[in-house]
């Protein structure tokens, strides 16, 4: 399918020809949930085609790029019975998918793979983000027939700044490339569909690992794709991220992506890359077809918004009512009206990067009338389930 519009803006930016894709990795696909596209426009109430959501906030790592440090908020511990009833609750409502992947390491809680295959069973589509250390084999054995996506935070290609970047013991750097490896071996075995990938979430700073994780992957790891990525930063830029520094990368990243081959891509995320954070938007749209939830049972809409500072836009938390009533409730669509409203300017309150930035760029393009649906006989990207 063609790139969508962020994508053809980017390739424009970098003097590149606008990239066609087996599979998106950039852009928002929103456009393709037109039903619910249409519902929202009436003014109905929806369900988030997908969510971000933790079942904790612990993490064995402490990496240089985490946003979790500045999301601190009062909330519970996610059981797995409040977990499992979640899960009901997102099937019952129409969410499509759930990404284990917001602001804690959910492999750390004892129920992770119960969670993954009940989820599964109720007909949401799964995926999950980690740092590796706790997806050993027998973890991977049970979770992936039942994970659309696999992803591996990696961010190095060298033991030691592996290690320095991730916060991380070094000696668990071979932990986890086992692991990945491991996850390939039982991903070819049984035939799985499940994308198994990569991720370097990259700091300008650490641009001397872009190339030697490049080579890791295409010569030892062999994942389905190896994707770099953004910072996100909070509106007060407390992680330091200098994005005009990401143009200084460029030509690292076109280096990394020439080594794609036939079973293994290399992907660059240009649409956020090459933005230096910046917004084309002023509202937020798509907090009603993308939300996300904290590990202590949060529900706000994105992980900017977490810290108890933000409380004004805090919607109630899971562990004191269940999400189905809390997606229907008058507070829910109080906080998702007034971030769509003329009250509200993303591009002077929020952080660059956010969660919904490429769906609020192209609904914020549809409300315009400069763009459109795609047409009905176009090819739908895969794992449609994740915006």
């Amino acid at each position: 399918m063609t790139a969508t519009l962020p994508e053809f803006h980017a390739a424009i930016a970098l003097d590149k020809p606008a990239p066609v894709y087996d599979l998106q990795l950039d852009g928002s696909k929103v456009p393709w949930y037109r039903d619910r596209v249409e519902a929202w426009r009436r003014g109905e109430k929806i369900a988030p085609v997908t969510m971000d959501v933790a079942w904790t906030r612990k993490c064995s790592a402490a990496c240089n790029f985490c946003y979790a440090m500045l999301q601190s908020s009062d909330g519970h511990v996610i059981t797995k019975e409040h977990a499992f009833n979640y899960l009901d609750d997102a099937a019952e409502v129409g969410v499509k998918g759930v990404s284990l992947i917001s602001d804690g390491e959910s492999t750390e809680v004892p129920f992770f793979a119960e969670s993954v295959v009940h989820g599964a069973k109720r007909g949401l589509q799964l995926g999950t983000s980690s740092n590796g250390v706790k997806l050993t084999p027998t973890v991977l054995e049970q979770t992936m027939p039942g994970l659309s996506y696999l992803r591996f935070n990696f961010s190095g290609g060298e033991k030691h700044r592996w290690a320095q970047i991730m916060g991380l013991k070094s000696g668990l750097f071979d932990r986890v490339v086992s692991h990945i490896k491991a996850a390939m071996e039982i991903k070819r075995r049984n035939g799985y569909d499940c994308n198994v990938n990569v991720q370097m979430v990259v700091m300008p700073q650490d641009r001397d690992q872009i190339l030697p994780l490049t080579k890791l992957c295409k010569e030892e790891l062999r994942p389905d794709y190896l994707i770099f990525k953004h910072t996100a930063d909070s509106r007060d830029g407390d992680l330091g991220v200098d994005y005009r520094k990401y143009s200084e990368l460029f030509p690292l990243f076109e280096e990394a992506e020439s080594h794609s081959d036939d079973d293994f891509r290399v992907s660059v995320k240009w649409s956020r890359i090459a933005d230096e954070g910046k917004r084309d938007y002023q509202r937020c749209y798509g907090v009603p077809f993308i939300i996300q939830m904290s590990g202590n049972g949060l529900l706000a809409p994105c992980g900017q918004l977490f810290n108890e500072r933000y409380k004004k836009f805090h919607i109630g938390n899971i562990c004191e009512t269940r999400f189905r009533d809390l997606v229907w409730s008058d507070r829910y669509w109080e906080v998702v009206r007034y971030l769509a409203s003329d009250e509200f300017d993303a591009q002077r309150n929020c952080g660059p990067n956010c969660l919904q930035t490429n769906t609020n760029s192209w609904l914020d393009k549809l409300v315009k009338g400069t763009v459109n649906f795609p047409p009905a006989d176009a090819i739908a990207p895969p794992q449609l389930g994740f915006l």
